[in-house]
């Protein structure tokens, strides 16, 4: 097997944006919650891919809070980075925000996921270990951890 390299957290970071149409809205002409749903996952793969240079898939996604609406004809800004690696899995955080038309940009919802990297046969497979440059991305690494453990005791007591 051949050495697993480290990389920066700046190495995986993406950031994405999507206008916001028709086809996005729900009945309160709001973008549909599943559609952002849909762009944050994209975001968080793209984010384990690069890291890993392996398919990835979407294990588990953290609580989801929409903090603000996002009317038709705004732009979703998504912003993906890397916060904590695993053996095999890896925690993305993704930032979304609307974008108004002068271009003034407001939280929608943050959201942590785990991906895990998978081999040619769909089986697990070791990841780079993450190198945290800066003391935001080292305390992203530490609470990364703590959320890891409550996924951990979640899944143990099967909630």
């Amino acid at each position: 097997m051949e050495e697993l390299l480290s990389k920066h957290v700046s190495d995986s970071e993406t950031e994405q944006i999507q206008p916001v149409f028709a086809a996005h809205l729900n009945s309160d002409n709001r973008l549909f919650g599943g559609q952002l749903v849909a762009w944050i996952d994209i975001v968080a793969g793209a984010v384990a891919q690069r890291h890993s240079n392996q398919n990835v898939t979407t294990a588990a996604i953290d609580n989801l809070q929409f903090k603000a609406p996002v009317p038709a004809n705004s732009f979703v800004v998504l912003h993906g980075k890397l916060t904590c690696v695993g053996r095999t899995s890896m925690e993305v955080r993704v930032d979304s925000f609307v974008e108004d038309l002068s271009g003034k940009r407001t939280l929608v919802n943050t959201a942590y996921l785990v991906l895990v990297a998978l081999d040619k046969n769909d089986k697990p497979t070791p990841v780079p270990r993450l190198i945290c440059d800066t003391p935001e991305e080292k305390a992203e690494w530490e609470a990364g951890q703590k959320r890891r453990r409550l996924r951990q005791d979640r899944r143990i007591k099967d909630y």
